[in-house]
């Protein structure tokens, strides 16, 4: 079951261009492309007469032109062309799905049309904030998106996933923790004072002692997780508020389900310290896209496992509290949103 009025991202934007781009979001079949003006075009991927996928057809300027029996397009889905065909009937269309470009991703409404409001799409500004230097990718995963909800909202895994880079022994076994809810969203607050920086950490500020570390987890519904990370040296007033001497970053984070077993991971780490250079930019991305391949693999693990006994006992630690809490929001409002759509059709 997915939250079907939210807004989800469906591509980066420099994904799309004039090439057809398949991609299934929330169990429904989507062509992505732009038009000639370079504005980008989400329609259903399935045309209307026989089902046959649209994006394996051709552009001819504004229009999708069918594969299989010719029939064309235009980019608001209705088909205005079929071969010896003189008049088409109204239902002869597809679906055309709201589409936001925001922050160098497309973000898609799959959803009732009459509710995409764009002034409540997540705010990811630090993806093209000249005094941030960002970058970031897009994973296919083998697994439930909930699974990678859990995963951001509980850091206690780096210890033991990621020592190499952004984990070590503090990040489980020295943390104070704290889960809230913050409206319709969780907040998770991780401190790690006076312990030594990890790798990345090394690597990017220059550490020589240790660090006050902070990990604040924002979730907001669906699946979307920013996470406001950094290090100062220890004792220079970085929990009253004082970030100077260290570094600061955001790693940002949005999850689109394909299927209830697949998804789609949209990410990028964001820093505001030499946010011009390139090659710092370019080191901790390499280094969190080596961390989060570890947890792609993690993932789809998980799944194999859960596939084969759904129903299988699992327990939650006090860590697990930030994602248990969102978990069970975002379970409220698929049901009130499924009963909503219920009650409408009687």
């Amino acid at each position: 079951m997915f939250l079907r009025n939210a807004w989800y991202v469906a591509a980066w934007g420099r994904e799309i261009g004039r090439d057809l781009v398949r991609r299934v979001l929330l169990n429904e079949p989507v062509v992505l492309f732009r038009t000639t003006d370079g504005r980008a075009v989400a329609l259903e991927d399935r045309c209307c007469h026989r089902r046959y996928p649209l994006s394996d057809g051709t552009l001819k300027g504004d229009r999708l032109q069918c594969h299989y029996h010719g029939l064309e397009y235009e980019p608001d889905g209705r088909c205005v062309f079929a071969p010896g065909v003189a008049a088409l009937p109204p239902q002869a269309r597809v679906k055309a799905y709201p589409l936001v470009e925001r922050h160098k991703w497309l973000w898609i409404w799959m959803g009732d049309p009459a509710l995409a409001d764009p002034a409540k799409i997540e705010d990811f500004h630090w993806l093209d904030d000249p005094d941030w230097g960002a970058e970031g990718t897009y994973y296919h995963v083998k697994g439930d998106y909930r699974l990678i909800i859990e995963n951001l909202l509980d850091l206690t895994h780096l210890t033991y996933v990621h020592d190499a880079t952004i984990g070590n022994y503090a990040t489980a076994n020295a943390a104070e923790m704290k889960a809230e809810v913050r409206g319709s969203g969780v907040r998770v607050t991780r401190w790690m004072i006076d312990t030594p920086p990890p790798p990345t950490y090394v690597k990017a500020g220059g550490f020589t002692g240790n660090v006050d570390r902070w990990q604040i987890i924002d979730w907001t519904p669906p699946a979307n997780v920013r996470l406001d990370v950094g290090a100062t040296p220890t004792g220079t007033g970085a929990p009253q508020g004082k970030r100077v001497g260290g570094i600061e970053m955001w790693n940002l984070n949005s999850i689109t389900p394909e299927t209830e077993a697949t998804c789609h991971y949209f990410w990028a780490q964001a820093h505001n310290f030499s946010p011009k250079s390139r090659s710092v930019t370019e080191m901790l991305f390499h280094q969190i896209h080596t961390t989060f391949l570890q947890d792609v693999a993690i993932f789809e693990k998980q799944q194999a496992n859960i596939a084969l006994r759904p129903d299988a006992p699992h327990i939650n630690l006090p860590s697990d509290s930030g994602n248990v809490q969102a978990l069970r929001i975002l379970d409220r409002l698929i049901r009130a949103e499924r009963e909503g759509a219920r009650a409408a059709a009687e």
